[in-house]
């Protein structure tokens, strides 16, 4: 299991955990799960997109979405895109800080 550097960071309990969620369009999308970033009391969730016959990472873009329900576990179970851009530069700012060791961001 990878660890991160930093105590608002929950990594994936194993690699290559995946989700298949659908968009505001109606299509169904596979996200890799990247981590957990807990931000002024929120979850903000980060992924890659997955595309047929590419392996995460492969374009270097990051989904990052905020959870917005827990299932009865404590666990992430629905999701939303994060609306406002200050405050998704903030979690990302802490998403790269807690896995500058995990990723490369160049």
């Amino acid at each position: 299991m990878r660890q991160g550097s930093a105590p608002n960071f929950c990594p994936p309990v194993e690699e290559g955990i995946t989700l298949e969620l659908e968009d505001e369009r109606g299509e169904r999308v596979s996200l890799e799960f990247l981590g957990l970033i807990i931000h002024h009391d929120r979850r903000y969730g980060f992924f890659y997109p997955l595309d047929e016959g590419a392996q995460a990472g492969d374009s270097g873009e990051v989904v990052l979405l905020e959870v917005t329900e827990l299932d009865d576990d404590g666990q992430p179970s629905a999701f939303e895109l994060v609306q406002d851009e200050g405050i998704a530069a903030e979690v990302y700012a802490d998403f790269r800080q807690a896995t500058k060791d995990l990723y490369d961001f160049e």
